[in-house]
């Protein structure tokens, strides 16, 4: 084989993998354009469907709320007192009770859905509560799964509070139950946060709902499961929509903790 010819091979053997990562360069590149047309496309179709007033969208938004609202609320009745009393109080265990709780941060939610649906459906034990394709199922559910969250958060910040504040409020004469609020008073921030939290991780969150719920149209069907839904069938701008809509709930109940925090401080 001539020189030349030698030449000519180790040229074309550098030169064909800077083609190919030119192609792969090329290739996202063109994906990236046509994904940005199509998302700028979606916005200005969700912005529109939006101002429209659509009552489609406006019953899901507002039932969405509502299941996870009430989720939260039942959530608080039980995480508040557990919370303080893991916050407050020294005990043998307390160390792995908190671990549990941290763990349980991390629950999938669909793991929790089909425990829910095996104990909801007409074959389970729970059958005869009518909790299965139910809205009130479905708070229950949320409940659990952001009753983690909720207890995390507040003994945490009822632990950051000084014990001088307890000892002192003992020492005024208040009872074990009043010194346990003062600090509990002092924790509020820290309460409201971990309310929050729960709200817009059961707001946010898919697999329950739609295990438990199965997204029936007028009932059972919320943001997520809708957004899922739709995406799949290729409605781009519903989907857009929906999904902003979400953003602006869990954006404008941050901002409004954050308002409401600077206040009391």
């Amino acid at each position: 084989m001539s020189d030349w010819s030698k030449c000519w091979m180790m040229k074309t053997t550098d030169v064909f993998p800077l083609i190919a990562v030119m192609l792969i360069i090329a290739t996202v590149l063109l994906l990236i354009v046509f994904s940005v047309q199509e998302l700028i496309e979606g916005l200005r179709d969700a912005f529109w469907l939006i101002l429209s007033g659509d009552p489609e969208i406006l019953g899901i938004t507002l039932r969405s709320i509502y299941i996870s609202g009430s989720a939260t609320f039942l959530a608080i009745l039980w995480c508040i007192p557990i919370g303080t009393l893991i916050g407050l109080n020294d005990f043998v265990g307390k160390s792995f009770v908190k671990g549990i709780f941290n763990a349980l941060l991390g629950l999938p939610t669909v793991t929790l859905g089909l425990i829910l649906y095996l104990l909801y459906s007409t074959s389970g034990p729970l059958s005869s509560l009518d909790l299965f394709l139910n809205p009130i199922g479905v708070s229950i559910g949320q409940a659990l799964l952001i009753t983690p969250i909720i207890i995390s958060f507040i003994a945490s910040a009822v632990e950051a509070v000084s014990p001088e504040i307890r000892d002192l409020a003992k020492t005024l004469g208040a009872s074990e139950r009043a010194a346990s609020f003062a600090v509990l008073k002092e924790s509020t921030s820290g309460v409201l946060l971990a309310i929050v939290a729960g709200f817009n991780r059961a707001i946010a969150e898919l697999g329950v709902v739609l295990m438990v719920g199965q997204n029936i149209r007028g009932r059972t069907r919320v943001l997520t499961t809708t957004i899922a839904l739709e995406t799949t069938r290729g409605n781009i701008a519903l989907s857009i929509a929906l999904a902003v809509l979400l953003l602006v709930i869990v954006l404008s109940i941050s901002l409004l903790t954050n308002l409401i925090q600077r206040r009391f401080k």
